[in-house]
């Protein structure tokens, strides 16, 4: 059987959208697997099971990505095909099932249950759920070797009003790790991509460098995803990354302000978040402008996520237990 999985080119769309692929694949476990996705996703995808083929979708003028990958998905019947993008074009491959993605209308329903629609799974939806491999995995344990516990960290995000100032997240950071935090002397590891790096230095630079783990932009994503395996906790504003760490199994806390929790909360049974003071609505300014206007995050204070970190993390303690 062949199954087109079409899904987001946002990293984290992406990732909350590999439930409903690993619920797929669990009914039809032979299933041979394409998936067309964005650059930025794309290596999420290379060790899924029965994987043939990652299309990626570069974006082009005149939307000619999706003649593109109907060209390379045209002439063969596919089984089942997913399409979550909703693109017209998918209705010119021939396919057996369809599942397709429909518009949220003024529904305020997480990203995870109304992905799991698709598959009349909203109320039971699938965890996001990222396959990784031994070669991964290795490399992961060269960048994090074993040792005392990693505190994760992601200071970055897709546009600066949803970042948390830097001088909130080295105090966070010294907290955390204090002789009378919940992980004292933990290694730190600071994850973010190569053109965030300008946005992460000065938290890199807050970290004494015996325990510093720089990785912003030194590895991909699913590397990424093999070194969150190996943290104790991980802290960050809402992003991609945020949801990567969530799917790994590593206590999550996500940073929410100018984004709605309801929709985007990290998904999981170790998984909180904490909400800036001021309301979705209020937060935004008059001349807001997702291109230059500053960080929105200020009224999430350092105490309001220290103790959501702590309460996290005794939680996390007693399922462990």
């Amino acid at each position: 059987m062949r199954l087109l999985f079409v899904t987001s080119t946002r990293i984290g769309d992406a990732i909350l959208s590999t439930g409903v692929l690993a619920r797929l694949l669990e009914e039809h476990p032979n299933d041979r697997v394409t998936i067309a996705c964005g650059p930025a996703a794309a290596s999420l995808f290379e060790a899924v099971p029965g994987l043939e083929r990652v299309i990626v979708l570069d974006k082009m003028i005149g939307s000619m990505h999706w003649v593109y990958m109907w060209s390379q998905t045209v002439g063969r019947l596919w089984d089942i095909l997913v399409d979550l993008r909703n693109t017209p074009i998918t209705y010119l491959l021939a396919a057996k099932t369809r599942y397709r993605m429909t518009r949220a209308k003024g529904s305020q329903i997480h990203r995870v249950r109304h992905i799991a629609r698709i598959i009349d799974a909203e109320d039971n939806p699938p965890a996001p759920k990222i396959w990784c491999n031994d070669a991964r995995r290795a490399e992961a344990k060269r960048l994090i070797p074993d040792g005392g516990p990693v505190l994760a960290i992601g200071p970055t995000a897709n546009w600066r009003g949803k970042q948390w100032r830097a001088e909130s997240f080295a105090e966070l950071i010294q907290r955390l790790t204090a002789p009378d935090g919940i992980l004292p002397g933990a290694r730190v590891a600071i994850f973010g991509r190569d053109d965030e790096r300008p946005m992460a230095l000065p938290v890199i630079e807050s970290v004494p460098q015996d325990r510093l783990l720089d990785l912003v932009g030194r590895i991909d994503l699913l590397t990424v995803y093999a070194c969150l395996e190996r943290a104790a906790l991980y802290v960050g504003n809402d992003s991609g990354l945020m949801h990567l760490a969530a799917a790994s199994g590593v206590p999550t806390l996500g940073l929410f302000g100018p984004s709605q929790s309801a929709l985007y909360a990290p998904w999981g049974p170790l998984c909180a978040h904490v909400q800036a003071s001021l309301s979705y609505e209020e937060i935004f300014p008059e001349d807001f402008d997702h291109r230059s206007t500053d960080t929105l995050m200020d009224s999430l204070t350092v105490d309001q996520a220290e103790k959501a970190a702590v309460e996290l993390w005794s939680r996390a303690q007693d399922a462990a237990a």
